[in-house]
């Protein structure tokens, strides 16, 4: 797969994310939904950092078993259930995404939500890659 990032100077300088990726490959991998479930079908952390750790797990985890690699990832949801709480540790958050998948962000987005299937998981991530 190649990847370009665009990130237009014209718009404000983006941290954490790209503007636009444009992927070229052969397969397209999307990726449900996943939270801070462990292998027991149950929610771990009990703060928003732990649970984005261990959801970004579960991404990467079924990113890898489809034969990709985070650098694969052309696009990325976040669904957090209190926006202001994912603001607040954004600096953690970052550290924790550079330390598991890297600096070769996706596209991405963060929407806050009422809630989320498991009433204890506070962050959902969803996304697609583009694999060669």
């Amino acid at each position: 797969m190649t990847t370009r990032r665009i990130n237009p100077p014209h718009l404000s300088p983006p941290a954490g994310f790209s503007h636009a990726v444009v992927a070229s490959g052969s397969r397209v991998v999307f990726l449900a939904g996943q939270t801070a479930l462990d292998a027991d079908g149950k929610v771990t952390g009990r703060t928003l950092p732990e649970q984005f750790d261990t959801a970004l797990g579960n991404l990467l985890a079924a990113l890898a078993a489809a034969g990709g690699t985070p650098a694969d990832l052309a696009r990325v949801t976040v669904y957090a259930t209190d926006v202001a709480d994912y603001r607040t540790h954004a600096r953690e958050l970052g550290r924790i995404w550079r330390e598991s998948a890297g600096r070769d962000y996706p596209a991405m987005a963060v929407v806050g939500v009422v809630r989320l299937w498991d009433e204890q998981a506070l962050v959902e991530l969803d996304g697609f890659a583009v694999l060669p």
